[in-house]
């Protein structure tokens, strides 16, 4: 394909390498843009539309670990998940490729490259990204029905959530998803059920964080006739009603692990045995599971099984906060809105100008769930025929949570790890100031970054 329509950014501290980028590719592409400053590609990616990155994987010359690289790389997909990005190093390590596009790139390349191959690798990328799109156009319209229709979003991030879900959900892999609360998790279970191969089977969700020690396996894998006091018949399990279709495990990250180890068993060798019961039953279900706990918490062996992490995470889901995507604040406040009047019986109250200034503002602890009550609490109290910014009240909790939040844990390096990110986060990810504020260097910077995978 042609490459006369794309923008390329190339980020390198090599000037001699930035210029030779410039003269290859100026001819071949739509713009080139050069910048030797890493620090400056959070506002050149926001200020401009890029459609690929051209990223070096060092940037301190004593060191050549490639974290500076990664570091980087995992800021731009975050800002831009949809960007595509070749990642450059002086050094041929073939885990640090690997690594690469594990966290996102598209392709790796290494200095000195070869003019052909750069091209060869661009081109190989907007083939893929061309075809794509039109087998979605080949499919028609009367695919589009996916279970996501009442997904508000049309952010970066949102977007790439759900082309994640298309890809995954025909597929039997058990998927983890990750979240705040709020942020939609039930929602995204159930269009990967309604996508899958397994849609016309049942639907079943679990509470687990919710069930009591005793109520865990009676629950989850049923119970015969007299197996406890009040087991006044033989009942099945939520593993076996959700046989043939999907089973979603909600608040996963709550359970015991005694509970873990049950539930376990069960994943490894899909048989479940009714309490009281030495029968084994066969299970034949997709797993989806959901948590609001970090992925850091997770990973520690005195709270989560780190066999059971694998089991249930085939592939890994991440829904982003909603003071992260700004941009579907207002689509979902102007979705609610309908909702509400419609339900509260009111003719539709347009946003005023100052209301949509607050709900921009806000930070929205509490995700889309907080938005939808606020807007909810907004229309019922409203007098006039638009919503003004004084009809939008927040949750008055959330004041107290913000003013009196302190650090939950003595441990150092998790100390040090949160307050290395709030500095990063306060300068806007500039790491000399990060780092001059932190009383550090740079590169000792850049090697805690890499510790604590920030």
């Amino acid at each position: 394909m042609s490459l006369k329509n794309i923008s390329i950014l190339a980020v390198d501290d090599d000037p001699d390498m930035l210029i030779a980028l410039r003269l290859l590719l100026k001819p071949r592409v739509k713009t080139i843009t050069t910048e030797k400053n890493p620090e400056l590609l959070r506002s050149l990616l926001t200020e401009e539309n890029y459609d690929l990155l051209l990223l070096d994987m060092n940037f301190t010359s004593s060191l050549h670990t490639g974290n500076e690289g990664m570091y980087w790389l995992r800021k731009a997909k975050a800002l831009k998940p949809n960007l595509q990005v070749i990642m450059i190093t002086a050094y041929a390590d073939v885990d640090l490729a690997v690594r690469s596009l594990k966290e996102g790139a598209a392709d790796f390349i290494v200095k000195p490259w070869h003019n052909e191959k750069l091209i060869e690798a661009i081109e190989e990328i907007y083939n893929k990204k061309e075809n794509s799109s039109q087998k979605k156009k080949a499919a028609g319209p009367e695919h589009e029905s996916d279970g996501l229709d009442h997904f508000i979003g049309h952010s970066a991030a949102i977007n790439e959530v759900l082309y994640k879900v298309k890809k995954i959900a025909p597929t039997d892999a058990n998927i983890l998803i990750l979240g705040e609360n709020g942020t939609g998790k039930d929602m995204i279970a159930h269009a990967i059920h309604q996508q899958s191969l397994r849609n016309k089977g049942p639907f079943i969700k679990v509470d687990v964080g919710a069930l009591t020690s005793s109520l865990f396996e009676s629950e989850l894998f049923g119970h015969k006739k007299g197996a406890f006091t009040d087991a006044r018949e033989d009942r099945p399990g939520r593993f076996e009603m959700a046989s043939g279709g999907t089973l979603f495990l909600d608040e996963i990250g709550n359970i015991s692990l005694p509970q873990q180890a049950k539930l376990l068993s069960v994943l490894q060798n899909r048989i479940v045995h009714r309490l009281g019961s030495n029968e084994g039953r066969p299970i034949d279900i997709r797993l989806i599971c959901a948590t609001n706990l970090p992925m850091q918490e997770l990973a520690n062996e005195a709270r989560f099984r780190k066999d059971l992490i694998y089991r249930i995470n085939t592939v890994e889901i991440t829904l982003p906060p909603l003071r992260e995507r700004k941009e579907d604040v207002l689509p979902l406040a102007v979705h609610f809105c309908k909702v509400y009047c419609d339900k509260y019986m009111k003719s539709l109250l347009p946003l005023s100008g100052q209301a949509k200034d607050k709900l921009l503002q806000y930070h929205y602890s509490g995700n889309v769930r907080e938005l939808q009550y606020a807007i909810e609490r907004a229309v019922i109290m409203c007098e006039g025929d638009t919503l003004q910014a004084g009809d939008i009240i927040f949750s008055p909790i959330e004041k107290y949570i913000h003013t009196n939040e302190q650090p939950h844990t003595t441990n150092l390096e998790l100390l040090e790890k949160s307050t290395i990110i709030k500095v990063i986060e306060k300068h806007d990810g500039n790491i000399t100031r990060a780092a001059k504020e932190l009383g550090l260097t740079r590169t000792a910077l850049y090697r805690r970054l890499s510790k604590y995978d920030i």
